[in-house]
Order: structure tokens, then sequence, then C-alpha cells
């Protein structure tokens, strides 16, 4: 009969855990509210099998949580199973093993059949289900038409006028056309206003002139773009009746519908291989007065007469609806690869014995080691703050989108688009760094594409530049920072929710004790009046050098400062934004061990800052070190949570792609069996042996 709630969790450990290694499949009797559910399958390593045993909350009510409810989480397995049951994704070859034209081939033909299969799967939520479904039918690879679906159509749905949306949309959703997005340039990114591609009206044939005068001036990076993609949403510098009124978007149609030639006027390209995501034809494109009609320019909130007249937007930002969109989706994304290493590495370390902590008493899991914990869980609590910071930075967006349309109301936006620019910088740049802490806990093994932490690295680290440098994003943070503090300082604030701290009084003493005694507040008062204490100092700052240096000069001069003052802002929004989640947490024990992992998230960010922190001894030297010691007691509470919490992100073999981070935890053996696929292995003796080495070796022979 299934196993109750009520039973103690150890009374059936061991023999559950004999039952276990008997059994020929799944013991499906155990129902979803069982602590045992979906934890001890036939053949398991005895190790990982022990680990998630010891875990005090329910499995699967913590995966309803991280994934907000338990529709989410059961759309996770449909999807799952439906990719498990289709021939369309099957790999005859494992990936790593293939050269560039075989990966984007494999891409692209596996990119088509997700499309085929798509009203099969049911792809109702493209910001939760669309990635899930892509990774389990293609991997960790963009694709030629991953800038189709998240930066084409979004441009095309929030840039588009009425008569423009009827026209593309239904073109675009179907497939008949594929586009992708065009704004980096050669020689300009994330400097905006000084792109050079031009886009000139002509009024007496009431067309755009789109030109690329430099060769800096040509768009290079777009996804999509070198070979398959017959559309792009092209920025450009809008120039009508003598004056130029900077980028703007257009809608540009870049080869033949026929024979998918490139236009006369185009000319299109890949940008040859990459450190990672080559499945993806990347591109360059150059116009030589290439014309458009002028209805092809996007006209939602700025428009252009036939004569030539220009209308500006209502609001500056509202052009920048989709970056914020094309963000909050990179940060579910970015939140997901590190979960995904923290994950890997975290199974890793429960079945990897190495050395003994007590002589005599036998080799231990590494897990057990407290440097590998002060590795590797606050790489997993950073992934659950990244992942709920987008399920909030998503409801923002569509609430903001949602004031605009209803009632013409930006009042939010400034926040969000600051907000989205800081979590997109902050967030790329840890999970950078996570995923590398995570290999290089694995040793030797984690330096091996079966681990898949090479994959994931190099997927992810482009984060750190597409879709805005990230440096350049926290200077935009800090803009807007600046213009608070200034509006503060004058005693007219018009402060939204995510920057109303900004404008309080600072209270003088630190709140943050021990970590079982001080409330989420007290973590939160005190990142907010460190975070406001460096925002006012850099804004002091910056006041001083204008008085002896051009606007520009004492920005730069100030440009450390001020990006360290953004980061303070967006982590301190980080951490607010994970307790208030955990609070919304129904299960108090998923609830407990959530919570722990938030304190140990904010305690490890005050530790890493606390020089910010212990500044004019706000936090004092007692307080400092009793920090640290509760990050090493949280390691310790923690630790038999680990496996369970890792397991938590409810990752499929097939989405992992991992043979370290597998669920069974038999990694020697399969890593033996991944290594005999090397094309290498097909022979016995290489072309090389004869070619070179038996040659030198004869020689070397013959001096003997």
């Amino acid at each position: 009969s299934p196993l109750s709630d009520s039973i103690p969790l150890f009374v059936h450990f061991f023999e559950l855990l004999s039952k276990s290694l008997r059994m020929e499949s799944t013991i499906s009797i155990i129902e979803p509210t069982s602590p045992y559910y979906n934890i001890v399958q036939h053949g398991d390593n005895p190790d990982i099998t022990k680990e998630r045993l010891t875990a005090s909350f329910n499995l699967y009510n913590m995966r309803k949580f991280v994934y907000e409810n338990e529709y989410k989480l059961k759309r996770r397995q449909e999807i799952l199973e439906y990719v498990q049951s289709q021939s369309d994704f099957d790999d005859p070859v494992d990936p790593s093993f293939l050269n560039r034209d075989q990966i984007v081939d494999r891409a692209t033909r596996k990119c088509t059949a997700m499309m085929k299969h798509v009203d099969c799967v049911d792809i109702s939520d493209y910001f939760d289900e669309g990635p899930l479904y892509q990774f389990l039918a293609i991997g960790r690879e963009l694709h030629c038409l991953s800038l189709h679906y998240g930066m084409f159509l979004p441009t095309i749905q929030n840039q588009s006028d009425e008569e423009q949306l009827e026209e593309w949309l239904p073109k675009a959703a179907s497939m008949s056309i594929l586009g992708t997005f065009a704004q980096t340039e050669l020689g300009h990114g994330s400097n905006l206003s000084k792109l050079e591609t031009t886009a000139t009206y002509d009024p007496t044939t009431q067309e755009f002139v789109l030109h690329t005068p430099t060769k800096s001036a040509a768009k290079w990076w777009p996804g999509g773009l070198g070979k398959s993609a017959s559309h792009a949403s092209v920025m450009a510098q809008l120039h009508t009746n003598g004056e130029n009124k900077g980028p703007h978007l257009f809608m540009v149609p870049l080869r033949d519908e026929a024979t998918h030639s490139p236009l006369p006027g185009i000319t299109v390209g890949d940008i040859g291989p990459k450190l990672g995501i080559n499945a993806n034809d990347n591109g360059f494109l150059i116009f030589d007065h290439y014309r458009i009609p002028r209805r092809n320019m996007f006209m939602k909130y700025s428009k252009v007469e036939p004569n030539g007249t220009y209308t500006a937007p209502p609001h500056a930002k509202l052009g920048f609806g989709a970056m914020v969109l094309v963000r909050s989706l990179m940060i579910r994304d970015q939140a997901s690869q590190l979960g995904s290493a923290a994950v890997i590495a975290i199974r890793y370390s429960a079945v990897r014995r190495q050395g003994e902590i007590n002589e005599g008493e036998g080799e231990v899991q590494i897990l057990d080691y407290r440097t590998q914990q002060y590795r590797l869980l606050p790489q997993l609590a950073r992934s659950f703050a990244f992942l709920f910071a987008a399920y909030e930075v998503k409801a923002l967006y569509y609430e903001v989108t949602k004031q605009i349309r209803d009632s013409a109301n930006t009042e939010l936006l400034a926040e969000l688009h600051a907000l989205s620019c800081g979590l997109k910088a902050v967030i790329t740049w840890d999970v950078a760094q996570g995923i590398e802490q995570s290999r290089l806990s694995c040793g030797g093994h984690g330096y091996s594409r079966a681990s898949a932490f090479p994959d994931i690295y190099t997927y992810s680290v482009g984060g750190c530049t597409y879709e805005g440098e990230n440096i350049v994003m926290l200077l935009q943070v800090a803009r807007f920072l600046m213009k608070i503090a200034q509006e503060v300082r004058a005693g007219s604030p018009n402060l939204a929710e995510i920057a109303e701290y900004i404008g309080r009084k600072d209270s003088g003493t630190s709140r943050v004790k021990s970590w079982k005694t001080c409330s989420d507040e007290d973590i939160v008062h005190d990142f907010e009046v460190v975070a406001r204490k460096m925002i006012f100092s850099s804004f002091d700052r910056l006041q001083s050098l204008l008085k002896t240096m051009k606007k520009k000069e004492a920005w730069n001069a100030c440009s450390i400062d001020l990006c360290k003052a953004a980061r303070m802002h967006v982590k301190t929004y980080l951490v607010k934004n994970f307790f208030a989640r955990v609070r919304t947490c129904e299960d108090p024990a998923s609830r407990e061990v959530m919570h722990t992992l938030a304190k140990l998230y904010a305690f490890d960010l005050i530790s890493g800052a606390s020089g910010h922190f212990m500044k004019g001894g706000y936090l004092s030297e007692p307080q400092a070190d009793q920090i640290q010691s509760d990050i090493y007691e949280m390691l310790r509470t923690l630790r038999p949570e680990a496996v369970a919490l890792a397991d938590s992100w409810d990752f499929s073999d097939l989405e992992l792609r991992s043979v370290l981070g597998r669920r069974d935890g038999n990694v020697y053996p399969a890593l033996l069996e991944w290594a005999k696929q090397s094309p290498l292995n097909k022979t016995e003796v290489l072309p090389t042996f004869g070619k070179y080495l038996e040659p030198m070796m004869k020689e070397c022979r013959s001096h003997l």
C-alpha cells in the first residue's frame, strides 16, 4: 500500500533502499504527496538515494512552489513525455561529437520539427513552456529561429500599429516569413544613438532608403541573419526633411521569396565560428541604397507622414518594450543554466567519494567537505533568486504594458527599464561565475563535455554581452539612480515601488544579527541602507566633479562607483524579492528550507560586500564575524537538503544532457560509454599514425 506521510523519514530507509535496488521500475505506487515520491528508482546509486531520503520536505510540494503551481509542474512532465515519444527529436549521434555543419543541420532539423509538433505540445506560455520545449527538443543551443520568436515577433507585437499588425503578425506567427532583429553593428553596439546605418526618407517615392555608409556600419551578430532569415527588424538612424530623428525600427525584407537569395542591394552572410552557440547562423548585413516602403517603418509610437513630417513617441522609453520582455526571458533562461550547473555539481558531489575526514572511516562524499558546500550551495541559492526575479519582472512587464494601453500611464516604465538592465547585467555575470565554480568543483571530469559544463558556460556567458554589454547596462541603471537622487535632494521625488526606498531616511544602525533571529525585514533594511548610501555617495562625488569637469568627463571619472551603486541597487531588489517569494510558499516544510536558502543568499552577498556594509561603522566587526559564522552554520543545516533542493529544479536527464548530473547517479559506467562514441574510436589506429608518428618513430629508432 502507499507509504503514509506520517511515517518518520528514516524508519523505512534501509528497507526502502534495499527494495529500490531490486525493483524493475519506478515505485509508482508512491503518491505525489509522499516524501518518497519520485526519488527511489531501481538501479540508482545508493549514495544519491540516501541523500534524497534525508530531505525534510516533500519534493513534489517544493517543485510546485519553484514552478509557481501544480499546473505548470504537470505541464513540464507532459512536454517531456511528448518530446521523448517523437523520433523527430532523437539524436543518432551525441551532439558533442559533431562538426559545425552537422551542428547547424541538427538544430535546423529539430527546430522545424518543433514547429511541426507545436500544436500537439500546445505551448500556451512561451515564457515557461517555450524554453523547456526547446531545451528538451534541441538542447543547449540557440538556433536559426531563436530570434524569430525571441525578438522579431515581440517587436511586431509591440511596435506595430493596427494596420501593420494585421499585415505582418499572421505571416510571422505562421512562419511564412522568418525574421531576426538587426541592431548591433561592427562599430557600435550598446551606444544606440551612434549607430551608423541610415534610413533616409524620400517623399517623392514615399520610400526609405537604407544604406550602410561605412564598413563599421555593417550589421553584425543578429542570430539567424546569416543564412536563414527572410526578414529583419532593422534599427537605423531616421533622416527626414533634412533632420536626423535618431534610431528607429524598420521591417526589412532581405531575401527573395521564391529563391531565398539576397535581394538586390542586400549583402548578407554568416560571421563564422564563435565561443559557443554555433548552431545559430549569426550574420552580417550591408545595405546599398536599399529601398523599402514608408509603411515599413514601425509606427505604433512614432510616425513619418507621406510628406516627411515626423511625429515623436509620447514617451522616450516606449520603444524599449521588446527589450524589457527579452531581458525577462534572458533572466529566466540564465537562472535555469545556473540551476543546471548547480544540480550537476551537487549530484556528482553526492556520488563522488574522495579522501577521508576521519582516518580509517573510509572515503567520504565530497559534498561532506565544507569547502564544497561553500562552492555549491550559494550557487543553488542564486539560481532560485534569479528565477523568482524573472517571474516578477515578467509580471511587471505585463502590468506596465496594460497601464500604457489602458491609460497611457508610463509611471513605472523608467523603473522597469532600469531594473531589467540591472538584472541582466548582475545575473548574467553571476551566472557565468557560478557555472565556472560548479565546473571546478567537479575536478577533472568537469572539463569533459560529457559533464555539460563547457556547453552550459559557452551558451550562458554570451549573455554578458548580447542584448547590451553589462557595464553599459549598469551605467544605464546608474543614470536612472542619479536622476532619482537629484529629485530626492530637491525634495520632489517621484518614485514607484522599486526605487521607493531611495527616498527614505537612514535609520543609522544595522539590524542584522544572527540568521535565526533576524527577520527578513531586518536584512532588507540593511541592504536598502547600504544601497542608499552608495547611491548618494556616488551622486555627491559626481556633483563635486562637475564643478571642475565637463558632464561626460565627470561621469567617466565616477563610473566605477556608479556601477557599484547600480549593482547594490539590483542586489537589494533580488534579496527583497527572494524573501517576498518565499513568504508565498504554502507548504511549511518547503518554506522553511527555502527560507534558509534565501538567508544564505543574502548573508553571502553581505559577506562578499563587507567593505560597503562596514563602511562608516554601519556593520560592526563582530556582526561581520557573526555573518560569516552563520553562513557556515547554514551550510551545515542545508547539507542534508542539498540533493533534494537540486531535484526541486525538476530537470530531466534529457534537459540536463550531462553524464555527471544523471538522475540515477551512475556516473562512472556512463562516462565510459560516452567516451566510446568518440569518432576517434571507430578505428584502432588513426591515419595520423601512418602519416606522421610512424615515420618519426622509425627514424628515431634507426639512430639508436
